[in-house]
């Protein structure tokens, strides 16, 4: 916000706005949030009247649908003017390459207001002094080094090799009592603005060993997302990172997250070279390492009921005894159980590590004792973890009867804390399970029989791996039960969505043949019926129901040959017939089998219901008369507001991403990223920035939440991997540095550095599992051994 003055507004569903003029172009914020950002290189025209403020946008060919202009409410006319006025000279003064000439005036009548900017533009100010015969005084910038006394200090200070970056005739007194500078460069007109983090210049060695794993994702998808970025500052030992702007700012999209603010420091070579030789090097230590990561994690995750909802729930009188009862009974033992085993877990890796008793630290270099005994003890709590089904079931029946509870948890999801859909948290113990069983058979899976360690981890697996066997089918149930909860919050135009025997399988964005040719769909896939939506024009941004097709006596043909549309196939229902397309030939192959299999499903159960959606929906219309309700959104041509591109309540779902992105998931793909949970320290760097930040780093629901540490409550910032692909950075981009992995999609480049190789393989592990969809036959398999 620094550098930035807000003008309250409205838009035209009355919700209160932020607008502020940038270099870049005009801003949106929602509080203290930006919401949306529109590009000088987007914007056609900006004009008043009265008190409205107009945006006029150039039409955007990447976009199917497209609004002309938007519109904001002002305090009055005065207010609109002001900041008319101001836009006017900040476009004339970063964009244009001259002055404005002042138009001549009319003889009669004069239309519109005189004003026009005055003064040099940004470049005219750049050509005057690069052209100038002001002296330049040459410096060549070098880094200071503190000398220290070792033989004063029992241990080796990991501060000692962070050494900021002094500018030529300040000294390094003056550096660390100096407020945060900015490092903000100055741009040309009309260029966009690069990501920046700031740090110590760093020498890349020549010797460093690159890691030889290497692989990429799916193909990449259309559109992209406003990234996490931020701009560099200096502070005393420290190197904080303040809010920036997207790579691609000229492509404004719906998927804003908070800006990494006060991020976390910017750590030099010399440091993590320290650090390394510290700790140990064994990879039993780096899977007991990433149990304690995951743990702290989890334990938050448990927090956001057993605190942040209690307290939501505890104030609202329309919340049923019994909702409470069942929720915190169950939560309360669970929640004082790991808190005591993560204690346990951190007092056991701080003497692995030597930070305490570093005489008798090998007696300690294992885990499976610490393992054995939680697991026991976590056996007790079974009829608990067993009751979570009716958890989810009590909450879903108290929302249904009492509209005010439902507004609750509406809002309770709105909160920072709560990162996830909230039913998700309530799923979190029986996933852990899992994570517990993976963790131990990668610790046995290491260890020799002969080792010390290896009897009480092989024991700790057989009680977990027992656990999990009993609550496997019920955790499957209650994911597609929290799947399908999910999905009615993001639908309009359907009831009864949630009833007993329906199966999610797969939903993601298709092209639908029309009248006007392909539109864009977001197409949702069960075991019964396909239904097929479009975004509405909400302040929400819920998907509007446009049709359903049953799968009783549906089939499916290839069609790229007889309608000239690459990837295309037919769906030929009892009713209507409809012709989509993927995007490429992977998505064509991955919905074509899904759909076989959910036609198959559904001959078994001898077709659908005839009340599975709502009376109101286009089941009951004529096939033209629905296919002129399902194209009436693209003829719309009223001012869209901020909301309506970036929806706060909901505009970073799964659904939204998948829409996006022009990509699709599964039910196992969710599955097993709930699965794939991981959390840890890393280092990010962007593509155009020297310095290596320092971030905790959890990765859950296909996305990565950046955290200033592990005890913030609520991410600062997160990155959905839909569509993104992983890879080895190459050697022409200069990284020189082990253990890097490259996150890529489109323009946003983002490099990730891990503390050792077996923290490295996890990473890329768990992010393929996010970007790579799984196939068909183990679809079938999980379904088979474990059925509904």
């Amino acid at each position: 916000m620094y550098g930035i003055r807000i003008h309250p507004a409205k838009d035209r569903e009355g919700t209160k706005l932020n607008l502020a003029v940038a270099h870049t172009g005009i801003l949106v914020f929602q509080g203290h949030t930006k919401i949306n950002a529109f590009n000088w290189s987007k914007v056609r025209k900006l004009s008043f009247k009265r008190k409205r403020f107009l945006i006029k946008l150039r039409p955007d060919l990447n976009q199917s649908t497209y609004q002309d202009t938007l519109e904001f409410l002002m305090a009055s006319r005065d207010c609109c003017k002001v900041f008319w006025k101001i836009c006017v000279e900040y476009h004339a003064f970063f964009r244009l390459f001259e002055e404005p000439k002042p138009k001549p005036k009319p003889v009669l009548f004069s239309r519109g207001s005189s004003f026009r900017f005055s003064g040099r533009t940004q470049k005219q100010v750049l050509d005057y002094v690069r052209d100038s015969e002001f002296k330049k005084i040459p410096f060549e910038r070098k880094h200071s080094k503190i000398q220290s006394n070792t033989g004063l200090s029992p241990q080796p200070s990991e501060r000692r090799s962070e050494v900021p970056k002094q500018s030529p005739g300040s000294t390094a007194a003056d550096q660390l009592d100096s407020p945060m500078k900015s490092l903000r460069p100055v741009k040309e007109p009309g260029m966009e603005p690069a990501d920046e983090a700031g740090g110590t210049q760093q020498r890349p060695s020549p010797s460093s060993r690159r890691s030889p794993h290497e692989g990429s994702a799916t193909s990449s998808p259309r559109l992209s997302e406003n990234s996490v970025n931020s701009q560099a500052g200096l502070v005393a030992k420290k190197q904080i990172l303040s809010p920036g702007l997207s790579p691609d700012a000229r492509q404004p999209s719906p998927l804003t997250s908070p800006l990494l603010n006060d991020a976390g420091c910017v750590r030099t070579d010399d440091e993590d070279e320290v650090r390394r030789k510290r700790f140990p090097t064994d990879k039993a230590y780096f899977i007991a390492k990433e149990l304690l990561t995951t743990e702290r994690t989890y334990l938050k995750d448990l927090e956001v009921v057993i605190v942040s909802f209690q307290n939501a729930v505890g104030k609202d009188e329309a919340t049923p005894d019994s909702l409470r009862n069942i929720i915190f009974s169950n939560f309360d033992p669970l929640y004082k159980f790991h808190a005591g085993f993560l204690k346990e877990v951190e007092q056991r890796l701080a003497l692995w590590e030597g930070r305490s008793n570093a005489h008798i630290k090998g007696d300690y270099q294992r885990i499976g004792d610490v393992m054995l005994k939680n697991m026991q003890g976590l056996k007790q709590l079974t009829p608990q973890l067993q009751k979570h089904s009716e958890v989810l079931m009590e909450l879903e029946k108290a929302c249904r009867s009492s509209r005010k509870l439902e507004a609750m948890c509406r809002d309770f999801e709105l909160q920072k804390v709560c990162y996830l859909p909230l039913n998700i948290f309530f799923l979190r113990p029986l996933h852990r399970l899992m994570h517990y069983k993976q963790i131990l058979e990668r610790l046995c899976k290491h260890y020799p029989p002969t080792h010390v360690d290896f009897r009480d981890s092989r024991a700790a697996l057989a009680e977990i791996s027992e656990m999990a066997g009993q609550l496997h089918g019920t955790m499957i149930k209650m994911e597609n039960f929290q799947k399908l909860l999910e999905l009615k919050k993001d639908l309009i135009g359907i009831d009864n969505l949630v009833i007993p025997g329906r199966e999610f399988i797969r939903l993601g964005c298709l092209s639908k043949l029309s009248g006007k040719g392909l539109q864009q769909r977001m197409f949702f896939l069960f075991n019964d019926v396909l239904l097929y939506t479009s975004r509405g024009m909400t302040a929400s941004n819920q998907f509007k129901v446009h049709g359903q097709l049953p799968l009783y006596g549906m089939t499916i043909q290839e069609s790229e040959d007889e309608w000239g549309v690459p990837h295309s196939f037919s769906l030929f229902g009892q009713r209507q017939t409809v012709v989509v397309a993927a995007s490429c030939a992977a998505e064509m192959e991955k919905w074509v089998d899904d759909i076989k299999m959910a036609i198959e499903l559904a001959e078994k159960c001898n077709g659908p219901s005839s009340d599975l959606l709502a009376t109101s929906s286009p089941e009951n219309k004529s096939p033209e008369d629905s296919a002129l309700d399902q194209e009436s959104e693209d003829d719309l041509s009223a001012s869209r507001t901020s909301l309506e591109r970036q929806a706060p309540s909901r505009g970073n779902t799964t659904v939204h991403v998948c829409w996006h992105r022009n990509t699709s998931v599964s039910m196992i793909d969710f599955s097993i990223a709930m699965e794939n949970q991981l959390s840890g320290n890393l280092l990010r760097k962007f593509k155009n920035s020297n310095g290596w930040q320092k971030l905790w780093v959890v990765f859950t629901n296909f996305s990565l939440f950046f955290y200033k540490s592990y005890q913030d409550d609520y991410p600062l910032a997160s990155l959905p991997l839909l569509g993104y692909s992983v890879t080895i950075p190459s050697e022409s981009e200069n990284i020189h540095k082990d253990y890097v992995f490259k996150l890529h999609f489109k323009s946003h480049v983002y490099y990730f550095r891990s503390e050792s190789e077996y923290t490295f393989e996890r990473w890329m592990e768990v992010i393929r599992s996010a970007t790579t969809s799984v196939s068909r036959t183990r679809i079938l398999s999980r379904k088979d051994s474990h059925p509904y």
